[in-house]
């Protein structure tokens, strides 16, 4: 079962319906209890770093993620501030992140960048053959609406780049771990096929 994390912040419902679209069966949690039955699970999250620690922190589903994704390796997707959460910190503010990939989230600074980022970007997988881009290996778009990025510590861990200014992760992975910085639920067929693949992962 796939559990879409909702502790008050994303687009909890965009990833419902986008599932419902896809014939998969998604629960959303909103308490621990509801975790119990996942198999997947997707953090989406909006605004800023430490609103959205301090609101996950406070839903009390916290001990039971971090059982289920580092103890029981279940596969999990971060999205935008969800992605950003994965971290162990962030330059946006002063709460400690989940800590479940090694890295840390940076101000987008290139030059000539206004922030925020929005609109289609084109990312540029690393990976071929599968996996979270299978059958976005070329040509993806994806909506982005970011100001900050994943700084990870290992090169490794980066799964697709963009480039706004400069090259940045646009999506990490670590395990089971995953995390994209743009906006699946908001991406059309891109996005649809991003979250197909994420549904069938092993």
């Amino acid at each position: 079962m796939i559990t879409i994390i909702d502790y008050g912040l994303g687009n909890v419902l965009a990833f419902a319906n986008s599932y419902k679209r896809l014939g998969v069966t998604v629960a959303i949690a909103r308490g621990p209890a509801d975790l119990a039955r996942s198999s997947k699970l997707i953090l989406p999250g909006v605004g800023s770093f430490d609103h959205a620690m301090g609101l996950l922190n406070a839903s009390g589903m916290r001990p039971a993620l971090d059982e289920l994704v580092i103890a029981k390796h279940v596969p999990v997707l971060g999205v935008c501030v969800g992605m950003q959460m994965l971290a162990r910190a962030s330059e946006e503010g002063r709460e400690q992140g989940l800590r479940w990939v090694d890295g840390d989230v940076c101000r987008l600074d290139s030059p000539g960048a206004h922030l925020p980022h929005m609109g289609w970007n084109d990312v540029v997988p690393r990976e071929s053959g599968g996996g979270l881009f299978a059958g976005l290996e070329s040509d993806a778009r994806f909506y982005f609406l970011h100001s900050y990025y994943f700084k990870t510590d290992r090169e490794a861990d980066v799964l697709a780049t963009a480039e706004y200014g400069a090259p940045f992760a646009c999506a990490v992975r670590s395990g089971n771990i995953f995390g994209v910085q743009f906006h699946p639920e908001k991406s059309h067929r891109f996005g649809m096929r991003l979250l197909q693949n994420f549904a069938v992962l092993h």
